[in-house]
C-alpha cells in the first residue's frame, strides 16, 4: 500500500517565517523555499507579508507560519539533530547555525529563531558506543565538557585509557 499521508514538521514564527527559510537554505545541501502564501489586503496580517509557507533542508519539508507571538518560541523540548560524518561538517554545521545564536553544551545550540539543533559527529555515537566501557565512558565524559563537539578530543580521551600516565 502506497502512503497518501505525510508527516512535516511545522513551525510557529512569530513574523520571521521568511527570514528564517532564508537563513536555514543557505546552510544546507539540497534545500529550497517552496510556496510562501502572503498576507493580502484581507489581513489580518499586514499585506505582502507572509502568512505561511515552506522550505526544504536537505530533502527534508518543513512547513512554518507566521502566528505572531502569542505561541512563538521555541525549546529544546524539540531539537534537530544531524548526524556528521566528520569534523568539517560539524564545523560548518555549528558555525552557521550558531551565528547569532547562543552555545550550549554537548553539540547543542540555539539559533538566531531560537530553534534547538544537535550538531553530533557520526564518531560521537561509534566512541559512545565502544565494547570496552573504559574507552566509552572516557569519550562520554570529554562530550559532556564540550560545547561543539571536537572528534580529535573524543579519541584522545578514549584513546587515553590504559595508557601510562605522564609525558
Amino acid at each position: 500500500m502506497t502512503p497518501t499521508t505525510s508527516i512535516r514538521p511545522c513551525l510557529w514564527f512569530d513574523d520571521t517565517l521568511e527570514q528564517a527559510a532564508e537563513f536555514y537554505t543557505g546552510i544546507f545541501p539540497n534545500s529550497s523555499i517552496g510556496h510562501l502564501a502572503r498576507y493580502t489586503e484581507a489581513g489580518p496580517g499586514e499585506p505582502g507579508t507572509v502568512m505561511a509557507g515552506e522550505f526544504t533542508l536537505d530533502g527534508t519539508t518543513f512547513q512554518g507560519i507566521n502566528g505572531g507571538p502569542g505561541h512563538a518560541g521555541f525549546t529544546e523540548a524539540v531539537s534537530f539533530s544531524i548526524a556528521c560524518r566528520d569534523q568539517a561538517e560539524v564545523d560548518h554545521y555549528w558555525d552557521a547555525l550558531v551565528d547569532g545564536g547562543e552555545e550550549s553544551m554537548c553539540g547543542w545550540l540555539k539559533d538566531r529563531f531560537g530553534l534547538s539543533w544537535q550538531v553530533v559527529p557520526t564518531r560521537l555515537h561509534e566512541l559512545l558506543s565502544d565494547p570496552d566501557p573504559a574507552r566509552a565512558q572516557a569519550a562520554a565524559q570529554a562530550m559532556l565538557q564540550m560545547r561543539k563537539i571536537v572528534v580529535a578530543d573524543l579519541e584522545a580521551a578514549a584513546g587515553a585509557v590504559g595508557r601510562p600516565a605522564g609525558p
